[in-house]
């Protein structure tokens, strides 16, 4: 089994949490994703077992769970890349036609600089970071998330009332479903995650205090590119096998817009060649 920690999913993470559940500590539902809930049933268990409580299902807390742990396989290392290479009119031809040229002129630098400081200027990280913005925000700009049946209880219910108390998110009563709601080029969404992000990025706790910060050009780049930091090397390998479902599944914890994903890097990548 590979390290398993926040936001990995599949199998490997369905069996964590059955052994937990089998341990008597509630991961939440058992679904194959390491979210908030399995993170708090970790911790719980490693401090019944005197080990590290940082949430992460290493190879200590595997064997106490009785899975044998495996080392993750080694991600690719970057090929040097000029970010020159990645200009507003490249970007438009990888885009809608109906993309407006201004917003990517607008928002790529912040992309390209956030990119830059997190040390993923290069084609692999930045063919993700765009395919990403496309499948969450075709307009490249960040957006709020719409009102869907997927976070509200059609027809008269409350907006995003279907986020409120959902424990995968780290959301409490009513207003966190609208409070925390998607936002963002990266639709960062739920408590935890603003939580999250807010202190990574040095913010305190300002993204829960004014989650529409999420929404500020330079901050919401900043937030994508912490997002591809944190599963750097699982996207790399995603990446190298071909497996670009996997890699959007690690930047958004689902398949939503991976058509576009896929067609956005795949495009570029032949350009890029």
């Amino acid at each position: 089994m590979p390290i398993l920690k926040l936001r990995s999913f599949g199998p490997a993470v369905t069996a964590l949490q059955n052994a937990l559940q089998a341990q008597g500590f509630d991961p939440g539902a058992n679904d194959g994703e390491f979210g908030p809930a399995t993170e708090a049933a970790v911790k719980a268990f490693q401090t019944s077992k005197n080990l590290t409580a940082d949430g992460i299902a290493g190879p200590d807390t595997l064997h106490a769970l009785g899975l044998d742990a495996a080392p993750e396989p080694a991600a690719p290392a970057p090929i040097p890349f000029d970010l020159a290479n990645i200009t507003p009119q490249f970007v438009a031809g990888i885009f809608p036609a109906e993309t407006p040229l201004v917003n990517i002129e607008t928002h790529l630098p912040h992309i390209k600089d956030a990119l830059q400081n997190n040390a993923l200027a290069d084609k692999v990280l930045v063919l993700v970071a765009l395919g990403a913005i496309r499948a969450e925000t075709a307009g490249f700009k960040p957006i709020d998330e719409f009102k869907s049946r997927f976070n509200t209880d059609e027809p008269d219910g409350e907006p995003f009332g279907l986020y409120d108390n959902l424990k995968r998110l780290g959301n409490g009563p009513a207003p966190d479903g609208v409070n925390f709601k998607g936002r963002g080029f990266v639709q960062l969404t739920g408590r935890y995650n603003y939580m999250r992000y807010s202190q990574e990025l040095g913010l305190g706790t300002q993204l829960l205090e004014q989650p529409e910060l999420a929404n500020d050009p330079e901050l919401a780049a900043k937030i994508l590119a912490q997002f591809l930091k944190d599963q750097e090397d699982a996207i790399r390998v995603a990446v190298a096998n071909n497996d670009l479902a996997t890699a959007r599944k690690l930047v958004n914890g689902g398949s939503h817009g991976l058509s576009d994903f896929e067609d956005t890097f795949t495009r570029g990548n032949a350009l890029l060649a």
